[in-house]
């Protein structure tokens, strides 16, 4: 008799939990603000928003340095230079040591 009544309860209560959690809505508020806090260190990262307004050219390197430039940095993850060996630091230095 106790294991009819405990075997009911068990059951009566796995339907009410089973029917309560399909009316429950346990994130409101975080659905309302999915994506805010992306867009707010996307803002915070931007240095100055308003860049694209500004028409005056940057001063200090001419166009054809500036290719040069970026030719070099290019170049260099095609064909970067040889690893130095580790073993020969200090081999056949000259200051007397």
């Amino acid at each position: 008799m106790t294991n009819t009544k405990t075997l009911i309860r068990t059951a009566l209560c796995a339907g009410l939990s089973a029917a309560l959690a399909g009316c429950l809505s346990s994130t409101p508020h975080w659905d309302a603000t999915f994506g805010d806090s992306v867009n707010q260190i996307k803002e915070m990262q931007t240095l100055n928003p308003n860049a694209s307004a500004n028409n005056d050219p940057v001063a200090g390197i001419d166009g054809t340095a500036a290719a040069a430039a970026q030719k070099s940095y290019a170049k260099s993850f095609t064909a970067p230079p040889p690893p130095t060996n580790a073993f020969t630091i200090g081999v056949g230095s000259s200051n007397g040591y």
